[in-house]
């Protein structure tokens, strides 16, 4: 989605954000804001939440200029949120979708791709998150082959309880089949 056609409050946040910063940083980004500028999701969502910042030694500043609480946060009613509950899979950054190329000059942000952005989603297994693997069910259209085995290869292994996450995958997949229908 061109950022012509995302909200005005998120592109101005967003040039505000970038202009405020003293160097480059690369934000890996998932939830809401990525599936609504990537795949025309239209729940309103108040943040761009954030997987990791490249350097990370970027961070406090970003979070400063930019995170809840900040004067750009409470001019633009949006933010920048760190997501600390999210387990994405293992070499998920070689699959980074970057988001308006050439826009920002020290902003980057990228995207997880949709695999795994569906799976940094399956230990929280909220409403919402089972509404948004809906959406980018037919959206993307996701294949539950694909989703399957970056599961077993690259995300199993990294979580806690992965007998309940086995069961919430197969949740998930009955979802997708069911919306693909």
């Amino acid at each position: 989605m061109p950022p012509e056609a995302i909200a005005a409050s998120w592109v101005d946040f967003l040039d505000a954000v970038d202009a405020q910063l003293s160097a480059p940083v690369d934000l890996h980004c998932l939830g809401g804001f990525v599936i609504a500028v990537r795949y025309g999701l239209t729940r309103p969502t108040a943040d761009v939440d954030v997987l990791a910042a490249v350097p990370h030694t970027r961070l406090p500043e970003l979070l400063a200029i930019a995170g809840k609480g900040s004067r750009l946060a409470r001019t633009h009613r949006v933010y920048i949120e760190l997501v600390t509950v999210a387990t994405a899979p293992d070499g998920y950054e070689r699959r980074l979708q970057t988001l308006f190329p050439g826009r920002f000059r020290n902003l980057r942000l990228s995207a997880l791709d949709p695999y795994d952005l569906v799976l940094a989603k399956l230990e929280r297994n909220s409403e919402v998150d089972r509404d948004d693997v809906r959406l980018l069910a037919t959206a993307v259209p996701l294949d539950v082959h694909v989703l399957r085995e970056r599961y077993t290869r690259e995300l199993r292994a990294l979580i806690g309880n992965s007998a309940r996450e086995d069961l919430t995958l197969d949740l998930w997949t009955e979802i997708i089949d069911e919306a693909r229908r």
